[in-house]
């Protein structure tokens, strides 16, 4: 169970993984020993599945970038996962039970490659249908 406490250190480590214990306990008020006790538990827990980095693909080159919808047959969709899976333009991929069987978070250097990249998956067996969302602007990570 977490609690308070737990909920600010979490806070803290959104905005910045990479911050002390030390500081995170001045902030929290505890001790670091405390801190640090917290954390594992939270890493325990699988509440903290893992510190990561945040890139911004405009600054790597990649500026095409879209949310993907992608409808497939159902005994087609391990197989088009798989291939996704393999594609290192791929960055995100969710097996939904929404308005698409599979969403994919796509990055290209551009609009010509992007269009490229949905082209190649609606020729995969069993794609019925590509739904790009093209992100033209985050607003909130």
């Amino acid at each position: 169970m977490i609690d308070e406490k737990d909920k600010e250190i979490l806070e803290i480590l959104k905005s910045n993984s990479r911050i002390s214990y030390s500081d995170i306990a001045r902030m929290v008020g505890i001790s670091d020993v405390a801190v640090i006790k917290r954390v594992k538990k939270l890493e325990q827990l699988g509440v903290i599945r893992r510190y990561t980095v945040i890139l911004d693909p405009r600054k790597l080159g990649y500026n095409a970038i879209s949310i993907t919808g992608i409808d497939v047959d159902s005994e087609h969709i391990f197989k088009v996962i798989s291939y996704l899976r393999e594609r290192d333009y791929t960055k995100y991929i969710a097996l939904t039970s929404g308005d698409h069987s599979v969403i994919v978070v796509i990055w290209a250097t551009n609009n010509e490659e992007l269009a490229r990249i949905h082209d190649e998956i609606s020729r995969l067996p069993g794609v019925k249908r590509v739904c790009p969302a093209i992100i033209l602007d985050v607003i909130k990570e």
